[in-house]
């Protein structure tokens, strides 16, 4: 008798946390909404929900690339450090015009990536150790080129920062179109599948002949092209240059969003809906706090409750 009552107690337990696992951070934006709309003045006024996207914008597109690299098994923690980059190459190369300022971006990116991917893929470093080094050094070069913060005066960087398309801010519009296309190439194409099948189990992949090395250097090229996006959007909003505290802690939110969203650290696995939500539940969270005039700190520990509860939600979900 008392083994029959523990099975459906057990079972209950883990219907719970399976339901956590697919739907929680759905139902945790839904809640947040609710409890604004209650309790927030003005929360659904346009310019509130336009202020929000426009500041998500960025950890969305941050926290895409820190899905992909998650997918393998691996995490980058240097895209603080590119979106500061980012900041620092725009501004010295803005001179020459846009178009020619985001090239140069792009290819510091890739150099970054690059260096990246060959430790993981070719000399063996860990994802973590490797993308630490480039976190320290990246942000290192950035402040090198450009030591301090500086004011940028450029009609067309302007209007990539607060211009729309049909009311809709061009932050927006980049971020869905980056998040439909990164879904796309997980679901739909050869690359994505063999992203998630070295994920599931690397030796395994590289005996069935997958491009290992190759699809590693991929991933963490594309990982840091998407913070360099974020970083020129950043500045571009903001119309200044800061390499000192631009992208800080910005590791930290797009790894939070990718494993509040339902994407297990393990590899194997992207969801990348639920990166974007999480990323909205991490704003949402700390615009509720700001507009309630509590202090930063309070916002740290609600993201680490935050963190907790999807770690919690999170065991057993790895890879299947």
């Amino acid at each position: 008798m008392a083994e029959a009552a523990i099975r459906p107690a057990a079972l209950d337990r883990a219907r719970v946390l399976q339901w956590m696992q697919t739907y929680g951070v759905y139902a945790g934006v839904a809640v947040l909404l609710v409890v604004n709309v209650a309790v927030t003045p003005h929360f659904l006024s346009a310019e509130n929900f336009r202020t929000q996207a426009v500041q998500v914008a960025p950890v969305i597109i941050v926290a895409l690339g820190m899905a992909l690299a998650i997918g393998t098994e691996g995490i980058d923690l240097s895209v603080g450090a590119v979106m500061a980059l980012a900041a620092s190459v725009t501004a010295l190369y803005l001179g020459y015009g846009l178009v020619p300022a985001l090239l140069t971006v792009a290819v510091f990116a890739a150099v970054v990536g690059l260096a990246n991917g060959a430790l993981v893929a070719w000399v063996g470093v860990q994802p973590i150790v490797a993308t630490l080094a480039l976190m320290v050094g990246g942000r290192g070069i950035a402040l090198v080129l450009l030591p301090q913060l500086k004011d940028l005066h450029n009609p067309a960087l302007a209007s990539l920062g607060s211009g729309d398309v049909l009311g809709i801010p061009y932050l927006i519009v980049i971020a869905a179109a980056l998040a439909l296309l990164v879904a796309f190439v997980i679901r739909r194409t050869t690359f994505g599948r063999q992203l998630l099948a070295i994920g599931d189990n690397r030796a395994a992949a590289k005996l069935a002949g997958l491009p290992v090395r190759r699809v590693l250097m991929l991933v963490y090229v594309a990982c840091a092209l998407l913070a360099a996006v974020a970083g020129v959007l950043a500045t571009a909003r903001l119309q200044a240059s800061d390499p000192t505290s631009l992208g800080n802690l910005m590791e930290l939110s797009a790894i939070t969003a990718v494993v509040v969203g339902g994407t297990p650290l393990s590899g194997g696995r992207v969801n990348i809906a639920g990166t974007v939500a999480g990323a909205v539940l991490i704003q949402l969270l700390t615009a509720t706090l700001i507009k309630h005039d509590l202090p930063p700190s309070w916002t740290q520990i609600a993201q680490a409750i935050v963190i907790v509860l999807a770690v919690y939600a999170a065991r057993g979900r790895g890879k299947r």
